[in-house]
């Protein structure tokens, strides 16, 4: 049966995360990490309360300062009395501590306040099973009511690119050494970007990187698509995030509503799409194990004898599947 494991869970409540308990929020992180089809049974009963949050993607490579900008732009958003939930990925286990301590000490005057909620992920080396966790606990602190949620990438490889597909506004951040600019091209990061930041903009080359990035933004210019700002910071001292947020504020307003809007349909199709494979594929493990017929077609796929499409054909014109399905 599908969700079978969602449907026994018997623990926290998620009225209580509705109601604003920080707690039951922490716990069902938890839940969703360690086994995600749980989100089965708790995403009916927050989907009504999605989409009030304005979640931020801050992505770049190691070293661009990205602990310190999330620091900064907490103060700025809670000043403003808004509240904030962060999901700070790490690539070492939250339970050892790691980059998590070490990068993100900036942001434990922040623990303690009632309007901010910060959440180490760890990468476990996964990048899949990352994507889909940040996804699913970027709903839960919607639904739990932040006004913003700040993504902050572990900076390392596809999952730079992959976190505009969790969020609404992408922010970039360089800094002027290190061949960054050649880095983002490589990457893909001039696409994805809706805000560019050079970061530590007191050391030489910040605007030399600047009008790089600007110059090669203006060549690959569509009409389609506003060119996103580029902007110097110093985050450590907080010079320039007040501009930085008000772009942010720009970012989500009307001029442009329709593009943040496409992408969260883009953003539920792939979702949809995700799913869909996942339950399939679950649903195919369940008929190898309960159907001889069906193992014998796989067998033959294996050791050669037996194409894969043909095997397919045959397996799809027995109709085991749609009765496995009309179980469940």
């Amino acid at each position: 049966m599908l969700f079978s494991a969602a449907k026994n869970y018997t623990g926290e409540s998620i009225e209580d995360l509705l109601a604003g308990s920080k707690i039951a929020l922490a716990r069902i992180i938890s839940v969703v990490e360690n086994e995600p089809s749980m989100m089965a049974k708790f995403l009916p009963k927050i989907q009504s309360e999605l989409g009030r949050a304005h979640c931020i993607g801050i992505t770049g490579p190691p070293g661009a300062g990205k602990s310190s900008l999330v620091n900064q732009l907490i103060k700025i958003l809670r000043a403003r009395d808004l509240t904030v939930g962060v999901i700070a990925v790490d690539p070492s286990s939250p339970f050892t501590g790691g980059a998590f301590l070490g990068d993100r000490v900036r942001m434990q005057d922040h623990y303690v306040d009632s309007g901010v909620f910060i959440r180490s992920m760890s990468t476990r080396g996964e990048f899949g099973g990352l994507s889909r966790a940040t996804k699913d606990v970027v709903k839960l602190m919607d639904a739990f009511g932040m006004d913003y949620i700040l993504v902050e990438t572990v900076g390392v490889g596809q999952t730079e690119v992959n976190i505009i597909e969790s969020t609404d506004t992408v922010i970039v951040e360089l800094v002027p050494e290190g061949g960054d600019s050649i880095q983002a091209m490589k990457a893909g990061l001039m696409e994805i970007a809706d805000i560019f930041v050079i970061n530590k903009s007191d050391r030489p080359g910040a605007g030399e990187l600047a009008a790089q990035i600007e110059i090669t933004l203006q060549m690959n210019y569509k009409e389609d698509k506003k060119i996103p700002p580029v902007l110097l910071t110093q985050c450590i001292d907080g010079l320039g995030i007040d501009e930085l947020v008000e772009q942010i504020i720009k970012h989500k307003g009307s001029s442009h509503k329709n593009v943040l809007e496409n992408r969260l349909k883009e953003r539920r199709q792939k979702e949809f799409d995700e799913i869909f494979a996942d339950i399939a594929l679950a649903e195919w493990k369940k008929l190898l194990e309960s159907d001889s017929k069906i193992r014998e077609t796989a067998k033959s796929v294996i050791e050669g004898t037996l194409d894969p499409y043909s095997a397919l054909q045959m397996i799809f014109a027995s109709g085991s599947i749609l009765k496995t399905g009309s179980k469940t």
